[in-house]
């Protein structure tokens, strides 16, 4: 079958649902994945043929069903690393590369620090820190067994040395014992009443377990993570948050509430609130 007609196909199963262009990006995608053929090859040679398409046009099923084409890949890219995914985990957000990267510009990459990523996932916040830091040592914590093993394949994926612990921060913190200079979390921070506005790729595929909140109490996670981080941070210690981008004022005054100082409320690229820290002296 000819690969051109294949991209036809996506065209007319998908223009409807997605961007022309974003159609293209996916057709590309599964393309060099399944038949190692990149865009430039395609571009070379018009009527180039392939077999075995079943798991393209699977894929393709699925792209019409809106599951997500990091979940049909299996896997994605964030901070220039690559990430194994399923729907055990969220997939990475690029606000989530902002959150990584004020972590690393405020603290002393010379220094031997000890950090720990509440909430972790895919594992994406803690080990791109671990690579970053090499003088680090780099806790991750989750509810989820089923994220953690996804985030310990990606922390041998990437080399990275962090210690993962199965714990729920809203009723304990496991074995946890050790103190912190740096906490960093991206918690479920999603209200129900959200829901209507988010896409069905995220809303019927993507963990609500990782994403949603009940309306009546939306900071619970904060509210937990803040008071553990009281007792977990060393002098001088940092807690940093991605949050909800409506919620930036409520979040600011948790961390008042629980005597965080020099506390700083960040925009994402976007203009929207997306990050707080704060710090415990």
């Amino acid at each position: 079958m000819k690969l051109k007609d294949i991209q036809e196909k996506f065209h007319t199963s998908l223009d409807v649902i997605y961007p022309k262009e974003e159609v293209d990006n996916f057709f590309f995608l599964l393309s060099e994945a399944h038949f190692n053929v990149k865009r430039i090859d395609l571009a070379m040679d018009t009527k180039m043929q392939v077999e075995n398409t079943h798991d393209i046009l699977e894929a393709l099923s699925l792209l019409k069903q809106q599951k997500p084409i990091q979940y049909i890949l299996g896997k994605t890219e964030f901070f220039g690393l690559p990430f194994k995914v399923n729907n055990s985990v969220l997939i990475p957000r690029p606000e989530t590369e902002e959150l990584v990267a004020w972590v690393l510009n405020e603290v002393d990459t010379s220094k031997n620090i000890n950090i720990l990523d509440i909430g972790t996932g895919s594992g994406c916040i803690a080990i791109s820190l671990a690579k970053s830091l090499p003088n680090a040592s780099v806790y991750a914590l989750d509810v989820s067994e089923k994220a953690i093993a996804v985030a310990k394949q990606n922390a041998v994926l990437n080399t990275a040395e962090v210690e993962f612990i199965r714990a729920d921060i809203l009723s304990d913190t496991g074995d946890l014992t050790q103190k912190f200079d740096v906490i960093v979390s991206n918690p479920p921070y999603v209200r129900a009443l959200e829901k209507n506005k988010m896409q069905p790729n995220v809303l019927e595929h993507e963990p609500h377990l990782a994403l949603f909140v009940a309306n009546n109490n939306p900071l619970l996670f904060y509210e937990a993570i803040s008071k553990y981080a009281k007792k977990a941070l060393r002098a001088n210690g940092q807690l940093f948050f991605e949050i909800n981008e409506y919620l930036g004022a409520e979040t600011v005054n948790v961390l008042h509430n629980h005597n965080f100082n020099n506390i700083q409320l960040k925009q994402d690229i976007f203009g929207k609130d997306r990050m707080v820290k704060g710090a415990f002296f």
